[in-house]
């Protein structure tokens, strides 16, 4: 543990010797871990929320952001914010869903909210005020929402799955509820952080793997590994991303600051929501042409996904009063937007 500590140490004072002479004249310099490699999401979405703030702010909130496990776990950046090894993270609510389940629900998981309705949860009906007091209750941090990942492909996988039938024994790489509830449908699930789906995939450790949309899949290269694409996304429809704050330095700061990080957050969810699913369009066709065979699960299976994710969740609000508050307001969203296919075009249709 004292290596640990002293190891730790010597990073962030390393950090503070390569922080750049523009960032000598913030009033604050924060540093940000992340639960996210090299990749897209860590190059646009997460050190784009720190350009936002900057920008916004006038350079008085400066944010140096760096990989996933540089500076404590990938899978437990609420954590290192938390104890002010760092002063901001950038992450997804699901990853503490070992410590809470009630994160998945923010997160989003299967029977959820697809981006759309995400966002109007969020910013219309009250859900992001619900967001941060939960996080500063139950976990000691300031967080909000800073990004919006489209419905996520199913699986890259090795073997043809499009029945509940294909699903029972596979191996699967997955995260959040859907770990559990795809063990309850027959699936042999493990949860791997980012950096360790690829080798787990190429070494046949597991038979299959679920990480996001296809434009953020395809430079990993899941899909030249495994031929079969599958489609749609049920264990995911859509997902947030967190920014999240040690609360002294949150509080340190002032009113004016915390709204322009909030609206910093707002800003990184309209950008990633247009972003991210223009650019499926392309990586879909890039990996249909590659040879992948796209498959599409049938009706009875995604049934049976909502079914065990209703289960699941009901399960969860029986025991759990933070996770029950966050259902009821959830489904109380979902009835109400029952109305909304009846004058509104699915998009794409005309």
């Amino acid at each position: 543990m004292l290596r640990n500590i002293v190891n730790t140490s010597v990073v962030v004072a390393a950090i503070g010797l390569l922080i750049s002479a523009h960032s000598a004249n913030a009033d604050e310099i924060w540093n940000m871990a992340t639960a996210w490699g090299g990749g897209p999401i860590l190059e646009e979405d997460a050190k784009g929320y720190a350009k936002m703030v900057d920008t916004l702010t006038d350079g008085r909130i400066r944010i140096n952001v760096f990989p996933g496990g540089t500076l404590g776990s990938p899978l437990k950046v609420s954590d290192t914010v938390k104890s002010n090894v760092v002063q901001a993270g950038h992450t997804w609510m699901g990853y503490d869903w070992g410590i809470d389940k009630t994160t998945v629900l923010f997160g989003n998981m299967a029977g959820g909210l697809n981006p759309e309705e995400l966002i109007i949860w969020l910013h219309e009906a009250g859900a992001s005020d619900l967001w941060f007091e939960y996080r500063k209750e139950m976990f000691g941090v300031a967080s909000i929402p800073c990004g919006i990942a489209p419905t996520e492909i199913f699986l890259h996988s090795t073997k043809r799955v499009q029945t509940l039938e294909d699903l029972k024994g596979l191996k699967i790489r997955t995260s959040g509820a859907w770990a559990e509830i795809a063990g309850n449908l027959g699936a042999s699930t493990v949860i791997l952080p980012g950096a360790e789906v690829y080798p787990a995939l190429e070494r046949g450790v597991v038979d299959a793997i679920e990480w996001s949309s296809a434009s953020i899949n395809l430079p990993s290269g899941f899909h030249k590994i495994a031929k079969y694409i599958i489609m749609p996304g049920v264990h995911q429809p859509g997902a947030v991303f967190e920014c999240v704050f040690n609360m002294d330095a949150w509080e340190r700061i002032s009113e004016r600051d915390r709204e322009i990080l909030r609206l910093a957050g707002r800003l990184m969810i309209l950008d990633s929501w247009t972003r991210y699913p223009y650019r499926d369009i392309a990586a879909l066709e890039e990996m249909r042409s590659a040879g992948n065979e796209i498959v599409i699960l049938d009706s009875e299976f995604i049934r049976a996904a909502n079914k065990a994710a209703d289960e699941w969740a009901d399960k969860q609000a029986a025991e759990n009063a933070w996770f029950k508050r966050v259902l009821e307001h959830r489904r109380i969203f979902q009835k109400d937007m029952e109305t909304w296919p009846k004058f509104r075009f699915p998009i794409g249709r005309r």
